[in-house]
Parts: C-alpha cells; sequence; structure tokens
C-alpha cells in the first residue's frame, strides 16, 4: 500500500531543495565590435548564470543596434540603457554586481575604477589601461574595495597556445634560457588600427599596449615569469601622411565611405559590409565618430613598426617585434631552453588579394577563413626538439569557435567561475598590469631611446608579488 501523502511531501521536500541557480546582475558599458560576443553569451550558452540589466555608450544608435539583436537573440523586451555618466548610481540603484567594460583603451582605467567603488566586480577587455596613472588608480581601487577585476587574455585559451604552455610547463625543453617572438598583421587587419580612434597614442597607448599586451602576456604566462627591463625601438614607416607623400601615392580622401573613389585596396567602404554599416555608418549622426579614416592621412602618432628587447627577472631575454602592414597574418615563436627548442609557427591569412571580399574580415583569428595558396598555407604548427633527439611535432587540437574554441573556454570561466587549471589561464588584474607594464615601458623607452626598468614606473604595486 502506497502512502500517499508520504510521497507527495517527498516530492516537494526535493522540489524546495532543488534552486535555480542565481544569475549574476550585469551591466555592459562600451556597445561596439567587441561587445557582442558577451550579449551573445549571456542569450545564449550562459543564459542560467548571467542576466544582462543593461547597456550604456555615449552612442545611443549602438545601443540600439543591440537591442535590436537582444530581440534576435529572445530578449522578451529591450534591456535598461543609462548614460556613461551614471553608472555610479545604476549600480547601486539596480543591484549591479558586475560590469563589462569594452570601450576605448583610455577609459578603461576610469570605468573600472568607478565600478569597483560602487561596489560592482569588473570584467575589461584588454587591456587593462594604458598608462601609469591607470594603473595605480586600478590598483588602489582594488586595494580599497576588495573586489575583482578581470582582464580577457583570449589567447591564452587558444589550443596552439595552450600547447605550447604544456610543453613548456612539463619541462620538456629545461629550463627557458630566451624567447623570440614575432607577430605580423596584415595589410587587413593592421591597417584598421590607423583608421579608428586606435591611431591616436592617446587614445590607444599604441600597439605595444593595445595590441602587444596580448604578446607580452601570452609570454609572461608561457614563462611563467615577470618582465623586468625594457628596451624598445620602431616607429611609423608605412602609414601615415608623410610616408604616403614619400612613396608619391598622391591626394588622398580622409575617409573610405564615399561615392567616386575607385579601387583601393586601402579603401575601407562601410556600405559593402552589412554589420559594419548598421553598428557604425548608420550612427555616426550621433557622435560624429568615423570608424573608416584613411591610413595615409594626417593625425597618426602611434608606430607601425616595433622591436623590443624584454628582460626578464628569471633570467630569459624576449625579443620582440611586431610589423602592422605585412602581406600576410600570423606569428612565430621560438623558446629555447636547457635542454632543446620548441617552435610555433601560425598562419592566420596565407594573403592579401585586392580582388577577394575578404577585407572586412578583420581578425583572421577570431574569424577563420579559407583560402588557397600553393606556397603559403594557413594553419599552425609546434615543433619541439630535444638536444641530441630528432624534431617531432606536437598535434593540436582546435575546438568550435574563435580562436580555435578559446573563446568559449574563456566564456566558461568568466561566467561560470574557473575551476582547477592546471594551465592557469584565467587572469586578473596583476596579470593585466603586467602585460601593460611592457607597453608602458616600451613607450617611455621609445621616448627616451634608453632601457626602462619596470620597477620604476610606479605602477603601485609590485609584480614580481603581486601585492601593493
Amino acid at each position: 500500500m502506497v502512502n500517499v501523502d508520504s510521497a507527495e511531501t517527498k516530492t516537494e521536500s526535493a522540489e524546495t531543495t532543488t534552486k535555480t541557480p542565481k544569475r549574476t546582475r550585469i551591466a555592459l558599458i562600451g556597445t561596439g565590435g567587441r561587445s557582442e560576443m558577451y550579449i551573445r553569451a549571456i542569450y545564449g550558452q550562459h543564459a542560467d548564470v548571467a542576466e544582462l540589466i543593461a547597456l550604456s555608450d555615449v552612442n545611443q544608435g549602438r545601443v540600439g543596434f543591440y537591442q535590436d539583436l537582444i530581440k534576435e537573440l529572445g530578449g522578451t523586451e529591450p534591456v535598461a540603457s543609462f548614460a556613461p555618466g551614471e553608472l555610479t548610481s545604476f549600480i547601486q540603484s539596480n543591484g549591479i554586481e558586475r560590469v563589462i567594460v569594452t570601450t576605448p583603451d583610455y577609459t578603461h582605467a576610469d570605468y573600472i575604477v568607478e565600478a569597483l567603488e560602487a561596489g560592482a566586480d569588473v570584467v575589461v577587455e584588454k587591456p587593462l589601461t594604458i598608462d601609469v596613472e591607470g594603473c595605480r588608480r586600478i590598483t588602489e581601487a582594488v586595494a580599497k574595495t576588495g573586489k575583482n577585476v578581470v582582464v580577457t587574455f583570449n589567447y591564452r585559451y587558444s589550443p596552439r597556445n595552450t600547447a605550447l604552455k604544456e610543453v613548456i610547463q612539463n619541462g620538456v625543453i629545461g629550463k627557458v634560457t630566451s624567447i623570440d617572438f614575432s607577430w605580423v598583421l596584415d595589410t587587413v587587419h593592421g591597417a584598421d588600427y590607423f583608421r579608428r580612434w586606435h591611431r591616436e597614442k592617446k587614445n590607444s597607448g599604441g600597439l605595444l599596449i593595445h595590441k602587444a599586451s596580448h604578446h607580452f602576456d601570452l609570454v609572461n604566462w608561457w614563462i611563467n615569469d615577470v618582465p623586468e627591463r625594457v628596451f624598445a625601438s620602431g616607429g611609423l614607416r608605412f602609414y601615415g601622411e608623410k610616408n604616403a607623400a614619400e612613396r608619391g601615392l598622391g591626394d588622398r580622401p580622409e575617409r573610405g565611405t564615399v561615392d567616386g573613389l575607385g579601387h583601393d585596396p586601402f579603401r575601407l567602404d562601410m556600405r559593402e559590409d552589412e554589420r559594419l554599416k548598421a553598428l557604425y555608418y548608420d550612427n555616426e549622426k550621433f557622435d560624429g565618430y568615423l570608424r573608416d579614416q584613411d591610413v595615409f592621412t594626417e593625425g597618426i602618432t602611434i608606430e607601425d613598426n616595433l622591436a623590443l628587447v624584454v628582460d626578464y627577472q628569471g633570467g630569459p631575454t624576449l625579443s620582440y617585434s611586431l610589423n602592422a602592414h605585412s602581406p600576410w597574418e600570423g606569428y612565430r615563436v621560438t623558446v629555447n631552453g636547457t635542454e632543446g627548442r620548441a617552435e610555433l609557427e601560425v598562419v592566420e591569412r596565407a594573403a592579401v588579394e585586392s580582388s577577394t571580399d575578404k577585407k572586412t574580415v578583420v581578425d583572421p583569428s577570431a574569424t577563420p577563413i579559407e583560402e588557397d595558396d600553393a606556397v603559403r598555407r594557413n594553419g599552425e604548427r609546434l615543433v619541439v626538439q630535444r638536444h641530441w633527439e630528432a624534431a617531432y611535432e606536437v598535434p593540436i587540437v582546435n575546438g568550435e569557435g574563435g580562436h580555435g574554441g578559446g573563446d568559449n573556454l574563456l566564456l566558461s570561466d568568466l561566467f561560470n567561475g574557473p575551476g582547477v587549471d592546471p594551465l592557469g589561464r584565467p587572469s586578473g588584474y596583476i596579470d593585466g598590469l603586467r602585460s601593460v607594464s611592457v607597453g608602458i615601458a616600451g613607450n617611455k623607452s621609445l621616448d627616451s631611446d634608453l632601457p626602462v626598468r619596470i620597477s620604476e614606473l610606479g605602477l603601485g604595486v609590485d609584480l614580481s608579488r603581486g601585492q601593493a
């Protein structure tokens, strides 16, 4: 005989103890191109643990663009919006627990500090900030509030980069003695930094900070060491008005999205790309921001050729170079150790041909493309060779999504909390400081023609210990 009352009681008890996971209340500030990844994650795979409460931007048109995307993703109603100047009051009056910052680099420190002091944790796109003052302010705010800052270094999660990390961490090549790292940006991706807000160093810190902070973080993480001294050389040698005049390029238009210009491989006509047109071109009337400035006009203050020597506290030396006008895109890194050598070569776009329609695939690492090139082929290869032994190739297993599946792994750590990771991929604000410290020191070295010790920058924290 079944005791109905008892069965019902057990069912009610089970229902009571089965709780719906609490969703983190999130506000996102900065509705440019980088924000889409987070919005799709919140309304997709991580909808059970994250709730987007509001969007904020100086441009109401771009906010509207993502309101439309939210509707497409199944949002039943628009999320709230607020002016960037109302960040503190919105956080405190709406119970915001986390702020995602995807604004231009020079604004990062302001929004990070304000969000922390208002009581929210922060997720910020790299770079953490662009100068010494920003580092100090963030360091002080973290110490004062006890809140958390995560810098999204998605390159750590890319399978090819984790494969190299495993080789080094497992001691296959012994103790690391030196690293040679060469990164080339092609005339699509590289050129794009010279037509947007990045072109002015006061906005981005230059490519040493905006772009190379990714690369410096990889080295710091690969070898588990802390940068100590930086010497830099470089300049603006390809893009810009002066270089165009020296090469006889003639008069240049101020922007690419105009009629009657004819063919020009460096021209970006945003009307040719539905997303760029809707997100930027159609919304210029709100703030006057031009996404398509010509790369050979005046006003560019960042470098397109850079080389650094970086000494590490543990002894290794990094030789690093960056070129932003290469005919192909990718990177080569060699790590030398006391017991051998590891070599990683990556081709992300084998060629830029003006006859193709790939110009708006700005970053081929995030949006892979298929190409047919008989000489240089898209792909990646990690080769290890120990002393007195033959070389062998280490397999690299990619997943689905951007950066070989790395973006999905990063988003999982962000929204679900990082689990136990023997590779130490989740990154905090100290990692962000360590990466931008190389670029900040590099910029100072460019100005002085002298090596710069990172400990003398006065960042407000001892990077070797991670303590204030």
